[in-house]
């Protein structure tokens, strides 16, 4: 890498080499079957002075988001996360406008429109804008830069919340999309962000999260700093369960944070949904993290400077090593085993001849298939409930994807479930399985082969 993109800085760090593969999202229509596919160094490295974890900008945004294949209202539990966070936001910031980077099919805005508050999602992919608009949701097709953020506030005013879930990662140029948050948030407004926790990836293995369209991995560490890039302070922070474990940052304009900034800490108490206190003990894609909580707490609308909460996760951070190499040396190894036991598994399976099928075709499963070497010897097929990558295949590994009504059909030996971080929801669902004496596996933190009546 030339530098990072951060800082600038030209130390990195390798933490875990994955080889090269496709980019995970470019699901292969069968006329491609014999053509050739661009691959790419799957590289993870970690900048030695800012501490931010990257991946060198191989691929583009525009390759991947124009016309993308995810769509967020196919999850069931992330439709209710964003209703939950609505529903607390709505009342505790009172919102007169608010703006949601990358909101892909409406999946939260469309809570939003439901409370009469006005809104207007920015989406890159023209296909899932088109679905939000489909379900009432004002949605400009465009991707996020000072420059958009500036006309959005100059055409439409400027934003009292300004939520961007799951897309911090998926930007090349941090500084300006920084920027871009800035521009679009009034001056006494809040900016509310989800992204993946590095600390929960690095601790319970989650490697599978490691894509080409995820350019970067924040600790709270780094994402103070990429934070303040742009004129944004970062004054409180939450542990989420969502993708196996993140952090929603709540960051304010320079002006709005400093004043009146408490001298020890700030006051909590909402707007957030499915949050967990930082002195809670981090327990990554256990059953007390898989799911969205009750219980909502986050930034009071008073809160000026970083919350006490903030402290503790760097504080904590440190202790894991993560302010300095030393938390990320066995990493390598960790991910070597999850290889090796998935791949004896299914080795075993086939000379049993017991038969495995996938559910789900997340951009994470096509990672660990690739890593891995699994080809549909090992797995004849996989599901997915999103219509869209029907008759296509996983690329790199040409799996063939199919409706989720072929499990019932078929009525396989084992199911591995790609997307382990929704195991409740998907435990629920596929939970029939167990009728004719098949057994769900997680592949990660570690292989699970889950008995009937577990």
């Amino acid at each position: 890498m030339a530098g990072c993109r951060l800082c600038g800085a030209k130390d990195l760090a390798s933490v875990v080499d994955l080889g090269a593969t496709p980019p995970c999202e470019l699901f292969l229509t069968a006329d491609r079957l014999d053509a050739p596919e661009l691959t790419y160094p799957l590289h993870l490295r970690v900048c030695r002075e800012c501490r931010l974890a990257q991946l060198p900008p191989l691929i583009t945004p525009e390759e991947t988001f124009t016309e993308y294949a995810y769509f967020s209202s196919y999850s069931d539990s992330w439709v209710r996360h964003a209703k939950a966070f609505v529903d607390a936001a709505v009342e505790r910031v009172a919102p007169g406008f608010v703006v949601e980077v990358a909101s892909n099919d409406g999946y939260l805005l469309r809570h939003v429109v439901e409370k009469g508050v006005r809104c207007l999602g920015i989406e890159p992919s023209a296909n899932v804008g088109d679905a939000a608009r489909e379900k009432g949701v004002p949605t400009l097709t465009e991707f996020l830069t000072e420059e958009t953020g500036q006309r959005v506030r100059d055409e439409h005013g400027p934003a009292d919340l300004v939520v961007a879930n799951n897309v911090y990662a998926h930007i090349p140029d941090v500084v300006g999309f920084t920027k871009g948050l800035r521009a679009l948030v009034a001056d006494d407004g809040w900016v509310s962000i989800e992204v993946q926790y590095l600390a929960t990836l690095m601790e319970f293995g989650q490697y599978d999260t490691i894509y080409h369209e995820h350019f970067q991995y924040y600790t709270v560490a780094s994402a103070q700093r990429a934070l303040a890039s742009g004129g944004l302070v970062l004054v409180d922070v939450e542990l989420l369960p969502t993708h196996g474990g993140s952090i929603r940052l709540w960051a304010r304009p320079e002006g709005a944070a400093d004043a009146a900034a408490p001298e020890s800490g700030a006051p909590t108490g909402a707007p957030s949904a499915g949050g967990h206190e930082p002195s809670a003990e981090l327990r990554g894609p256990s059953a007390e993290l898989r799911g969205p909580s009750a219980e909502l707490r986050g930034p009071s609308a008073e809160l000026r400077g970083p919350s006490a909460r903030v402290q503790e996760l760097l504080d904590r951070e440190r202790e894991q090593g993560l302010h300095s190499d030393d938390g990320y040396t066995a990493f390598a190894q960790r991910v070597a085993k999850v290889r090796r036991d998935l791949l004896k598994f299914l080795i075993r399976a086939a000379e049993e001849g017991k038969t495995v099928v996938g559910y789900g075709a997340p951009g994470k499963g096509n990672t660990l298939l690739n890593h891995c070497g699994i080809r549909s010897d090992l797995l004849a097929y996989t599901v997915d409930r999103n219509p869209y990558k029907h008759g296509r295949y996983t690329p790199g590994t040409r799996i063939p994807i199919l409706p989720p009504e072929q499990i019932a059909e078929d009525r396989p030996d084992y199911v591995l479930v790609l997307p382990w971080n929704l195991r409740d929801e998907l435990s629920e669902q596929l939970a029939y399985v167990h009728g004719w004496g098949g057994r769900l596996v997680f592949p990660i933190p570690e292989l699970d082969v889950v008995e009937v009546g577990r």
